[in-house]
């Protein structure tokens, strides 16, 4: 997942890339077929990933596709180790960030010309070179049924901590589980603290953070202390821990998809996930999203979100094809058949019209209206210490550490990097 980039929602963008500058390329001596690494494992959007290659090798000849989608964990591993390899994808899932400023040090990821996608390419550049491309924004935020709400009887989203607070009562009041987390796979735990530390914090503390790699600033630990308090309100399913995020009727986003939890905090690809483990064909129609809700006493602009997005790298043994390619991804009439698959926001802005539903036009326009966009503390640190920020924070929600112990697995984690 992702890095730090403030916001300017759908700037006008002009979407022409010119030739890759990156290093050695099979396809400018004839045919090259492009391995190519995606998270899409699960229907629709693994059948319109490999419908966007064949549709892109009929008008282009000379460019075919291998397509292997890989299951979202597996990236944090895959990826560096085929970077250590002779022979890595030649196009890969790319969050950006403290990430990828990790993989440039292979030498393997090819540098393309920028793209006119405004503040959100920003966050898939490195040293001001551009090193990818997004080809969706996100933002996370809770999804809820509307049906069970109106059960317990919540008449409206909680705007307030004290009003989420008062929900997770009346939910469990009324017989259901309040939230679903997927706290086997550790990322979405890092969500909860992420938003914590988004509302206790000013704009400029979390800019500071993500620049020096620390969480000095005391506004994070109090981060801490506010998640521990809610945690002690015991909003989740029983056996969180060991529960996955996506992975079957089970998961997280089953259990919200199947009505057997009322919230799941999740970014704005969630619907997607969900349709593919229920068989409500009316589910769209019983979900409702409102953003984090307000924390007494945070420093936080109300408006900001925490998100990111999803993007491509290339690496540079056909880099001129995939350079192309990443072009055709953020073309219009690709953006609008992306929009339509409601699984992420256009970075296009004449595909805002296209997206699936009436919330996900909701979340976009939170989005334009955002002071601020915190990438996910995971991508946005370099990847030691994401990962280190997110055990910590995986451990703090099985009962292990203290609001202290997350600070300190960031400055630990960045003075192995000196």
């Amino acid at each position: 997942m992702r890095s730090k980039m403030p916001l300017a929602l759908f700037a006008a963008a002009t979407l022409a890339l010119a030739a890759c500058s990156g290093g050695g390329d099979a396809s400018t001596d004839g045919p090259v077929t492009l391995t190519w690494w995606h998270n899409r494992t699960t229907e629709p959007m693994k059948s319109v990933w490999q419908k966007i290659a064949d549709d892109y090798h009929q008008a282009h000849q000379d460019v075919s596709f291998t397509v292997e989608p890989i299951q979202n964990e597996q990236f944090q591993t895959k990826v560096p180790l085929a970077l250590q390899s002779s022979t890595p994808p030649d196009l890969f899932q790319q969050w950006g960030g403290g990430q990828l400023a990790d993989q440039i040090r292979s030498g393997k990821i090819a540098e393309i010309a920028p793209a006119s996608l405004g503040e959100y390419g920003k966050g898939w550049q490195v040293g001001g070179k551009q090193y990818g491309l997004p080809y969706q924004m996100h933002a996370v935020g809770f999804w809820y049924r509307k049906d069970l709400f109106a059960a317990a009887g919540i008449t409206s989203p909680p705007s307030t901590l004290d009003e989420l607070n008062t929900a997770v009562a009346k939910l469990r009041a009324a017989g259901q589980t309040p939230i679903a987390i997927g706290g086997k796979d550790r990322w979405p735990d890092a969500f909860y603290w992420g938003y914590f530390a988004v509302r206790q914090c000013s704009v400029d503390a979390l800019k500071n953070a993500v620049a020096k790699t620390e969480l000095t600033d005391p506004c994070f630990t109090k981060a801490g202390e506010n998640l521990k308090a809610f945690l002690d309100t015991k909003p989740f399913q029983d056996g969180f821990v060991g529960t996955p995020a996506q992975q079957g009727a089970g998961s997280s986003a089953g259990l919200l998809a199947n009505g057997k939890a009322a919230m799941e905090l999740q970014g704005d690809w969630q619907p997607d996930v969900m349709t593919a483990l229920t068989e409500d064909k009316q589910l769209d129609s019983k979900l409702g999203w409102f953003p984090f809700p307000a924390v007494p006493g945070g420093q936080g602009d109300p408006s900001v979100l925490l998100g990111g997005g999803d993007g491509f790298s290339c690496t540079t043994r056909a880099a001129k094809a995939c350079e192309g390619f990443l072009q055709h991804l953020v073309s219009e009439e690709v953006q609008k058949k992306l929009a339509a698959t409601g699984s992420g926001l256009p970075v296009h802005p004449a595909a805002v019209a296209s997206l699936k539903t009436e919330t996900h036009k909701t979340i976009s326009e939170h989005m334009g209206k955002a002071k601020h966009l915190q990438f996910y503390f995971d991508t946005a640190f370099p990847t030691n210490v994401g990962q280190a920020l997110n055990d910590a924070i995986a451990n703090f929600f099985a009962g292990q550490g203290d609001p202290s112990t997350i600070v300190q697995s960031v400055s630990k984690a960045a003075a192995g990097n000196k």
